[in-house]
């Protein structure tokens, strides 16, 4: 195993010039980048498959609509193994200019694709812009914070963040009001833009010159391989990647579930936001108990609990039938323990990584973002017009996040450290 204590770097304060509230407002804009680019669509999915040729105007849904929302994922995974050693040789600005300015132009080139597939491929070079944008944030913010600090701020980021889901459906919503699906397209554009003014003007360089590393690739080889030998950041990044792919999975089907399971087709937006206000209020309250209690006591109760309650949801259901007024404070329980789970698990793999934190936040982002996205496809394709498989999905992913932990933390849970 890696001497870990080597690869730390010491908590500094917020970058010179900016507030702690700017920064976290900033971060969270930048993440939301990605919440946008996913969420924001949702409601247009079925116009999209339609408008490109996948299925017939007014026709059955097709459950390939969802890769509108994995291309895009896919793509924002595996490219961060090349942003993460690059924010390590020139800096954290330049890259991320790079990946805003890259994220705009793709975004308006969806606008004038009108085939299903070309819109996929646009779609997957979306994501990878996209995640040089997500790199930077997380290692501005691993430069800065580190340890209970660190998660305590990312949970701030997060309760801002989240503000995206419960909004962007609705967003999504009304665009598709006043103009045809290209207009949610013209909409991440302008994001993006506003995004790249304010950290161009803002944004501050957190990496200094004398801290940077070489870009060759033994040395981005030795630092992701400092990464597998710490059994805590590997772990956690295994266990992140494992549970996530829920998240994924009802993102990308959320729709089908409301308005085919549940017909709340013209309520949808209302019932994604509350599910994404329990999960912003979970965050917010992490942030607050985090400093006191504890990255793994709040961590593992949240995983457990959000197992228990999948594996409950998908019995009830197979035994008595849907029904939505059980379902749905339930999963939004279930789902508000992701609140307790990102920021904790993030800030515990990162831990022992600062003074790599580009090529870290890389290996984690990879490695998270591509099992999830895999695990989510994979659960969100089960999709037979119930949600015995996606709860029974959840419960199974939910199992073995909890298995990895119990091996990372060598069966002692709830540990203070």
């Amino acid at each position: 195993m890696a001497d870990s204590e080597s690869l730390r770097a010491p908590p500094l304060a917020p970058p010179a010039g900016l507030r702690k509230v700017e920064l976290v407002a900033m971060i969270a804009g930048l993440m939301t980048l990605n919440a946008m680019a996913i969420d924001v669509m949702l409601p247009a999915l079925s116009q999209i498959a339609a408008a490109t040729g996948l299925t017939a105007e007014g026709g059955p849904t097709d459950n390939r609509q969802q890769l509108i929302i994995f291309a895009y994922v896919l793509g924002f995974g595996a490219p961060q193994l090349v942003w993460g050693p690059v924010t390590d040789r020139f800096g954290r600005r330049a890259p991320l200019f790079i990946g805003l300015a890259g994220y705009i132009a793709v975004s308006l080139l969806c606008v004038i694709v009108s085939d299903f597939w070309a819109l996929l491929a646009a779609r997957f070079l979306q994501g990878i812009f996209s995640s040089g944008a997500r790199i930077v944030a997380t290692a501005v913010v691993r430069d800065t914070f580190a340890g209970r600090a660190m998660a305590s701020f990312m949970s701030l980021v997060m309760s801002i963040f989240m503000i995206v889901p419960i909004i962007a459906p609705s967003l999504g919503q009304a665009i598709l009001l006043f103009a045809p699906w290209e207009g949610i397209f013209i909409w991440l554009a302008i994001w993006g833009s506003v995004m790249l003014a304010w950290t161009w003007l803002r944004l501050p360089e957190t990496l200094p010159a004398a801290a940077r590393r070489p870009l060759n690739f033994a040395s981005a080889f030795g630092a992701y391989l400092s990464v597998l030998r710490s059994q805590v950041s590997f772990g956690y990044m295994c266990a992140s990647g494992i549970v996530f792919g829920a998240l994924f999975a009802f993102i990308a089907s959320s729709e089908q579930v409301f308005r085919q399971v549940f017909g709340k087709g013209d309520t949808f937006a209302l019932w994604f936001a509350g599910i994404a206000g329990v999960m912003a209020a979970a965050n917010f309250m992490n942030s607050r108990l985090v400093v006191k209690i504890g990255m793994r006591r709040i961590s593992h109760t949240a995983l457990i609990v959000f197992t228990v309650l999948s594996a409950t949801l998908a019995l009830s259901t197979l035994l008595f039938g849907e029904n939505f007024a059980v379902f749905f404070p339930l999963f939004a329980i279930a789902f508000g323990c992701f609140g307790l789970m990102g920021s904790n698990f993030s800030a515990l793999a990162m831990e022992p990584l600062g003074k790599i934190a580009g090529t870290a936040s890389a290996a984690y982002g990879f490695a998270t973002t591509l099992a999830s996205a895999v695990t989510g496809a994979f659960i969100g394709s089960l999709f037979n017009g119930s949600t015995v498989p996606l709860m029974s999905g959840f419960a199974c992913l939910g199992a073995g996040a909890l298995v990895v932990v119990v091996i990372t933390e060598k069966g002692r849970l709830f540990s203070t450290r």
